[in-house]
């Protein structure tokens, strides 16, 4: 099956990436944990075509967003069967939008994405548990300036599986501070999302050629199958 990213390949760029002999990453461990990342109105925005949400939402990625949600809902049901545990961020400014310099390059509504703003909670439809946590966070990486490692360090995890918004940003950062950790990953190609094409296509190759192991939400649930019935072969 083609990669989603082949189309923008000349083939020069073919041969420099076979000349790599890029093969999976650092095999997905046996203690893995599904890291959701800012799925919210903000940034999922209305399902529907995203051209026809952009006036509501004006960073939601609309029904390309929506489909992977769904996708990551089912992801995220399978992780719970197999006792794998569930986190979630949320991309939101607790006080000011002064030091927020993505702010500052668009003429949004800012009060959006202000603390108690209901577009900065998580979508109602993941019905987050309540030993499912939720981080909240200021910048694109869900490490920095929050506790999430000490609480992977706590639970022994060794395997970060990544979905969420969006390819290029928030998913992008936080799984190369995963790999810099020494942290194995998954980076699920059908349930990331970027608001262009391009943008997406591009960070799943960068991704492929230099972090992780991009992989379907197929393959992901067929690995947490084998994880809840104990088999060696998980890897």
């Amino acid at each position: 099956m083609l990669k989603i990213w082949e189309d923008l390949l000349t083939d020069e760029d073919k041969i420099v990436i076979e000349s790599g002999n890029i093969r999976p990453r650092k095999p997905l461990g046996k203690n893995p944990l599904l890291l959701i990342i800012d799925c919210q109105p903000n940034y999922i925005g209305a399902d529907k075509p995203i051209t026809e949400q952009l006036d509501e939402w004006p960073s939601g990625g609309g029904l390309e967003a929506w489909d992977s949600v769904r996708r990551i809902i089912k992801v995220r049901n399978e992780a719970r069967k197999a006792g794998v545990p569930v986190f979630y961020t949320r991309n939101v400014q607790r006080q000011t939008l002064q030091f927020d310099s993505f702010s500052q390059k668009t003429n949004r509504d800012q009060t959006k994405y202000m603390e108690g703003n209901p577009a900065t909670f998580l979508l109602p439809e993941l019905g987050a548990l309540d030993n499912e946590l939720i981080i909240s966070k200021a910048y694109p990486s869900a490490f920095y300036g929050t506790p999430l490692l000490s609480y992977l360090v706590k639970l022994g995890i060794d395997t970060i599986i990544i979905a969420g918004n969006s390819t290029s940003g928030c998913c992008r950062q936080t799984a190369a501070d995963a790999v810099s950790m020494k942290f194995s990953l998954g980076y699920i190609e059908d349930c990331i999302t970027d608001r262009t094409g391009p943008s997406h296509k591009i960070g799943m190759l960068d991704m492929h050629l230099n972090y992780g192991n991009v992989i379907t939400s197929d393959e992901v649930i067929d690995y947490l199958g084998k994880l809840s019935k104990g088999d060696d072969s998980c890897e």
